[in-house]
């Protein structure tokens, strides 16, 4: 089941969520990694790729996305943070505010995923509610509906043909 949160701290906001995985860390850290998969399972993301990807993802990696949510341009994010099998941060290139950051917890026989995702929320609290009342919620429902989808493809076992194979 996973746990949503907005937040609202100092000129930002911020939008936190976990889900239980019946997976090792290494196999959902794996999955994290296929930056060009992100799409199929963050709905709000259009596109993900990196620029450099003959390389393995690794500290000081430049990723672009392109979101549905909060514009239309792609926007460069580079990874600052990166602890294999646990930790991946990104932080926007051209705006240090904007941050999707991904951990890991192994837990006794399951893992546990948080993704949190923060940007910059201009113009007050005002303003900032009335934009969350028109995007933020609907971010958060693509939220919780991305940490579904992971779940179901991080756990998926083929045991048997699918129908596809016959």
């Amino acid at each position: 089941m996973s746990i949503l949160s907005p937040t609202f701290d100092r000129g930002m906001r911020s939008l936190t969520a976990s889900v239980d995985l019946e997976s090792p860390p290494e196999d959902v850290f794996s999955l994290l990694c296929s930056v060009e998969k992100w799409p199929v399972w963050l709905s709000f993301l259009r596109s993900a790729r990196r620029v450099d990807s003959s390389e393995p993802i690794a500290l000081g990696s430049d990723v672009v996305l392109r979101s549905t949510v909060p514009g239309e341009e792609e926007q460069l994010y580079e990874v600052d943070q990166y602890i294999s099998n646990h930790h991946l941060s990104l932080v926007g290139a051209f705006s240090v505010r904007r941050r999707v950051e991904f951990r890991v917890e192994r837990k006794t026989s399951i893992s546990r995923l948080q993704v949190r995702l923060s940007y910059p929320a201009y113009h007050g609290r005002l303003f900032s509610g009335v934009r969350w009342w028109r995007r933020g919620r609907r971010l958060l429902s693509q939220l919780q509906g991305a940490m579904t989808n992971f779940k179901g493809l991080v756990e998926y076992r083929r045991n048997g043909p699918v129908l596809a194979d016959l």
